[in-house]
């Protein structure tokens, strides 16, 4: 599989607005990519054509080589920006439907990041604190056997004693033959674990480069570059 993800020339108009303005762009095994842009930039429409729970007003993309579909969504791990898990269900019943409703779910892996958080799994959703329950999010999406991890702003709603947890975590967890793009505007918290990022600004891809990339040819860090480029 010599490519995971591959947007062709496409464009999502929203009415008369352009939140993606024809984004070409490929992503590739094994890389751990920061889409990177501040918030109403197009991060979490350009994620959501990924997997297919929006649609392209014009182009195409595929996921490894196939079209958008039932066949790309079962390759593909997603972490949405809302937490969208019933309040009510003990975690360890999550559990549970997670490893009914996905063949590549490890059932066995998500009660080992469980115990190392130090999350009880026999405790309601709605007894948890906020971020712990975003911790469960995380770790049922980190449980999946995936070709691609999209993760949507993983750690904009932790404190930031937590998210160095949280960011080795995704390290230590993921497909390793598969590729991870993390959506975030936190650019200092996880510059340290990219090896590829994509800016995007305004609906549109101003610059995918290799950090390294970028320290040879700008001589400054991501983040450095990051609020040079947007100004913030």
């Amino acid at each position: 599989m010599s490519t995971i993800l591959e947007y062709s020339h496409v464009t999502k108009q929203f009415g008369s607005m352009y939140a993606l303005s024809d984004v070409s762009l490929t992503i590739e095994p094994g890389h751990i990519i920061g889409l990177l842009g501040p918030n109403g930039s197009g991060k979490t429409t350009l994620i959501k054509l990924a997997c297919g729970l929006l649609v392209p007003s014009s182009g195409s993309l595929t996921v490894c080589g196939g079209p958008v579909g039932p066949e790309s969504k079962a390759r593909i791990s997603y972490l949405p920006d809302k937490n969208y898990l019933s309040q009510w269900m003990k975690v360890s019943q999550i559990i549970d439907l997670f490893h009914d409703f996905y063949d590549n779910f490890d059932r066995n892996k998500a009660y080992e990041m469980l115990k190392r958080l130090n999350i009880n799994p026999t405790q309601k959703l709605k007894t948890l604190s906020k971020g712990t329950r975003e911790k469960v999010q995380l770790i049922l999406v980190m449980s999946r056997n995936a070709d691609l991890y999209l993760l949507d702003e993983p750690i904009g709603g932790v404190d930031p004693a937590a998210r160095d947890y949280i960011l080795q975590t995704i390290l230590t967890n993921y497909n390793e033959n598969g590729s991870i793009l993390i959506s975030t505007h936190l650019i200092a918290d996880v510059e340290q674990v990219l090896d590829q990022i994509i800016f995007l600004k305004n609906g549109v891809v101003t610059l995918q480069s290799s950090v390294d990339g970028i320290r040879e040819q700008y001589g400054k860090s991501v983040d450095e570059l990051f609020r040079e480029v947007f100004q913030c």
